[in-house]
């Protein structure tokens, strides 16, 4: 397929007018939305930045490339947007960018689309074409130059036989659009400017393609992998493996290059775990971020557990608080087997899962055994949702030194590192650290917070109601919000089911005021703003908090103080009345299923985002639509 296919006249903005990012981005959307390319505008922008958090597709040279792959997208296409002065858009060489090519891919977009997409990455890398674009004074003139650069280019054809310094690379990025094919091209431009010979494998959406092969990879001096997401790695065991971020391999090729071929980055060593996990993130994330990372992994993966539990305990109430008492005049069987699967089993393995997973975060798959027996010690020693989380951690970088300490031992004795020495070693040594250190004074910390938490009085209960509601509303879905729910969802295994409660009481409260606030005061908001106002009414009741966010970056100054105002009312109510829930998840869906009067639940959730909403529209001045 040509890319002017998915290019046209009507997805062309020969001048952005926006001098940052999010203007850019809004501009850019409104065309794909005005071209009918959208079924749901809001939620593709809202994929574009949560694309964006991830890292900046401002790759640099005046390029921008904002990409997502979403439901909300009706067909594939690409809108093109120019702007000659420049806009901020935090690109990864600090330099304003020009053009702008925002890729708009269905969630079944095939492989003809995606082979197209990625064939624009690439053109983009040509600064010939750059700068007839940048000249460019009419829409036909754009789609002109695009389709003379456009020709599709088959399968590398390498023979290694005869190659000294060869190198092989990978790129992948999370979306597999532009990126993964951006990062390939510059490598291989440079390679050739070096007089190296190269092969890069991308991993794109529509699959992997110049996939390397054994003998490739057995004949290359060192691997480069150029990645944001997962790789296949077994194969390049017992190889010099230099791991980065995609971005790197766009920006910084010849470094990459050299790098590998003075085979300047750690041996691959195979059972899963990486070249050298110790600094895998340490170039790229800060030591918090780092911390972060590992603790979402785990959370994460636990949550199924603890929804799926939490809701069939629910459920079971539904026929009686002490129903699955045999002894009880309320006893039924149905109930009895709801709270046995749901608390007995599903609850019981959530700190096991979630210690499991951050230890395999940090040490791949070695450190999953470890983390999932310091779970279950953490569990089963009192030391609960606190103990899990140092016993993940705590796996995970025992292992890490275990592989440090076997790097150098004889190849003949590769095989057992895997399936005898990081087993054997990591559990025990991860169990000794949790019986005789971890278990019993962590029990004694958790069992003083559940005691506390569970004789506090009306008032310190609203007050850690409106410290709970603040945090959920001041970055709707960013770390200070993970920290409150994490916080919830940890006290769910030492039955406390207060602050959860609260939590996400207070978590529907702001896509809630943003839906009311475009509905009551109309001229406070333009059309495109009203439409998309209405999606959060679904996104509030389905606790989704992420809805209010494109709201709060267009207007931080007036929507975040009013939506934190309303969360923190929603859960002071919420705590004053001693209201319980076991599922972590769920809006509207589990509210019937509360400890405590479903209603006046409710009513807080109600009151809480009419004063956001309020609020919103009292701050916000009236516009001409």
């Amino acid at each position: 397929m040509k890319i002017t296919k998915l290019l046209s006249k009507e997805t062309v903005l020969l001048t952005i007018h926006g001098k940052n990012k999010l203007d850019a981005i809004n501009e850019l959307v409104d065309v794909l939305d005005g071209a009918g390319k959208l079924s749901n505008r809001e939620q593709y922008k809202a994929a574009i930045l949560k694309r964006e958090e991830q890292s900046t597709t401002g790759i640099g040279d005046g390029i921008a490339i904002p990409h997502a792959k979403d439901a909300a997208v009706r067909e594939a296409a690409i809108a093109f947007g120019k702007s000659v002065a420049g806009v901020d858009y935090e690109a990864l060489d600090g330099q304003p960018s020009h053009l702008f090519f925002m890729i708009a891919a269905p969630e079944g977009a095939n492989n003809t689309h995606l082979e197209a997409l990625s064939r624009l990455a690439t053109i983009l890398m040509k600064d010939d074409a750059r700068q007839k674009l940048l000249k460019a004074a009419t829409a036909d003139e754009v789609l002109s130059i695009i389709d003379s650069y456009d020709h599709e280019e088959g399968e590398e054809e390498v023979s290694v036989a005869d190659k000294q310094n060869f190198i092989v690379a990978v790129t992948a990025c999370p979306t597999g659009i532009a990126h993964t094919y951006m990062a390939a091209d510059s490598l291989k431009a440079k390679a050739k400017e070096l007089g190296v010979d190269i092969k890069v494998e991308t991993n794109g959406s529509g699959g992997a393609k110049n996939v390397l092969t054994q003998e490739e990879i057995d004949k290359a001096v060192a691997i480069i992998v150029a990645a944001d997401t997962k790789v296949q790695m077994e194969r390049f065991k017992g190889k010099h493996v230099l791991e980065t971020a995609v971005a790197d391999g766009i920006r910084k090729p010849e470094e990459l290059i050299n790098r590998a071929l003075k085979q300047d980055a750690p041996v691959y060593q195979g059972g899963g775990g990486r070249a050298d996990t110790s600094s895998e993130d340490t170039g790229k994330r800060s030591i918090g971020g780092t911390i972060y990372k590992h603790l979402m992994n785990g959370v994460s993966n636990m949550l199924p557990f603890v929804v799926g539990g939490g809701i069939l305990i629910a459920i079971s109430f539904m026929f009686g608080y002490n129903s699955s008492d045999p002894n009880d005049p309320s006893y039924n069987a149905f109930a009895a087997a709801l709270n046995e699967i749901g608390g007995g089993n599903a609850f019981a393995l959530m700190i096991p899962v979630l210690a499991g997973f951050i230890a395999m975060s940090i040490a791949d798959r070695p450190g999953f055994a470890p983390g999932m027996v310091a779970g279950l010690m953490a569990a089963s020693g009192g030391a609960g949702f606190l103990g899990g989380l140092i016993g993940g951690f705590l796996a995970g970088y025992i292992v890490v030194g275990l592989k440090k300490v076997f790097a150098n031992i004889p190849a003949s004795l590769e095989g057992i590192k895997t399936i005898l020495l990081y087993p054997l070693l990591g559990v025990a040594l991860t169990g000794f650290a949790m019986k005789y250190i971890v278990n019993t004074p962590v029990a004694a910390i958790n069992t003083t917070i559940t005691e506390w938490l569970s004789s506090l009085g009306t008032g310190n209960a609203v007050f850690l109601g409106i410290i709970l509601g603040l945090m959920m509303a001041f970055d709707m879905g960013g770390p200070v919000n993970k920290s409150a729910y994490v916080f919830g969802t940890g006290l769910l295994a030492s039955g406390v089911f207060d602050p959860m409660a609260a939590i996400m009481a207070a978590g529907m409260v702001p896509p809630l005021a943003i839906a009311l606030a475009t509905t009551i005061f109309k001229n406070r908001f333009t059309k495109l703003d009203r439409d998309a106002g209405k999606v959060n009414y679904i996104m509030g009741f389905s606790f989704i908090t992420e809805g209010a966010i494109p709201f709060a970056a267009a207007d931080p100054l007036r929507v975040i103080p009013s939506v934190m105002v309303g969360s923190a009312i929603a859960g002071a109510i919420s705590m004053a009345s001693g209201i319980g829930l076991r599922a972590p998840h769920g809006g509207v869906f589990v509210i019937p299923f509360v400890d405590g009067n479903w209603l006046i639940y409710l009513a807080g959730i109600v009151i809480g985002a009419i004063v956001s909403a309020v609020m919103i529209g009292l701050l916000k001045k009236p516009i001409n639509d």
